[in-house]
């Protein structure tokens, strides 16, 4: 990269970093309902990898307001994984506003990004252990 380069961040690679005020606490969430293990650990930050994919939780004294998605987990089949997580004690939120609503716990979401080739996305979403609101979310094929 040179120092005129208008694109400095086009090559740079992106993870998220979520709060957590209890890694412990998080560590045995993540496992135990997510079963997801960190991959590396330092003092005050846990690591993890999905499909070649990095976040990390870390130590916070601040909380999360777990109103918005932090991050989302993209899936092949939502169904098996939203019952899945429910039997792990993962609880999905519901939703019923004008123009948004969850059945079930999912939504059904119309648009998506047209790079990704995909018409629309079902969507699940619940929160942490430390009150980060997670999405699960699965493309729906062009017709």
């Amino acid at each position: 990269m040179n120092a005129h380069d208008e694109r400095p961040l086009a090559g740079a690679r992106t993870a998220a970093r979520l709060p957590a005020q209890d890694l412990d606490r998080a560590r045995r969430f993540y496992a135990e309902r997510l079963g997801l293990e960190p991959v590396d650990e330092r003092p005050g930050g846990l690591l993890y990898r999905c499909s070649g994919v990095e976040f990390a939780l870390y130590r916070s004294t601040g909380a999360s307001p777990g109103t918005f998605t932090q991050m989302a987990f993209e899936v092949d089949d939502l169904g098996s994984v939203v019952a899945e997580l429910r039997r792990r004690g993962v609880v999905f939120e519901e939703a019923d506003t004008p123009g948004f609503r969850t059945t079930d716990g999912i939504a059904e979401i119309e648009g998506n990004y047209p790079t990704k080739g995909y018409r629309a996305e079902r969507a699940a979403w619940f929160h942490d252990s430390e009150g980060n609101l997670l999405g699960v979310g699965e493309p729906v094929a062009r017709a």
